[in-house]
C-alpha cells in the first residue's frame, strides 16, 4: 500500500471513530438517556475492563495457563482480594504491581 493509501485509511478510520463518538453527544448530550439504553450501558465499564484484563491474566505465550507458575494470574488474584477487602484502587494497583514484580524477580 502506498503512503497516500495509508494516510487515507488513517483519516477515514479517524473520521468514523469521531462520528461514532460524536453521535452519542449529538443524540443524548442535552438530556438523559432513555431508560432502556441507560440500563444496558451500566455494565459496560466492567465488561470492557474484564475484556482487557482477563486475557493478560490467563494466557501466557498464546495458551491458557491456570498454574501457580503464572505470575500474572497469582498477582491478579491477590490484587482482586485486596480490591474486594479494601475498595481502594491505589492499594489494589500497588499490591498487584508489587507482587508481580516480586514474583518475576524471585522466580
Amino acid at each position: 500500500m502506498s503512503a497516500a493509501g495509508i494516510w487515507l485509511t488513517v483519516i477515514v478510520i479517524g473520521a468514523l471513530t469521531f462520528a461514532l463518538r460524536f453521535s452519542f453527544l449529538a443524540l443524548f448530550g442535552r438530556g438523559e438517556l432513555p431508560g432502556l439504553l441507560e440500563r444496558l450501558l451500566v455494565p459496560l465499564p466492567a465488561a470492557v475492563l474484564a475484556a482487557l484484563v482477563v486475557p493478560a491474566l490467563f494466557y501466557t505465550g498464546g495458551s491458557l495457563d491456570l498454574s501457580l507458575s503464572n505470575e500474572r494470574l497469582v498477582a491478579g488474584g491477590l490484587a482482586a482480594v485486596v480490591a474486594w477487602r479494601t475498595h481502594s484502587v491505589l492499594l489494589t494497583i500497588g499490591t498487584g504491581m508489587g507482587i508481580l514484580l516480586l514474583l518475576q524477580v524471585v522466580f
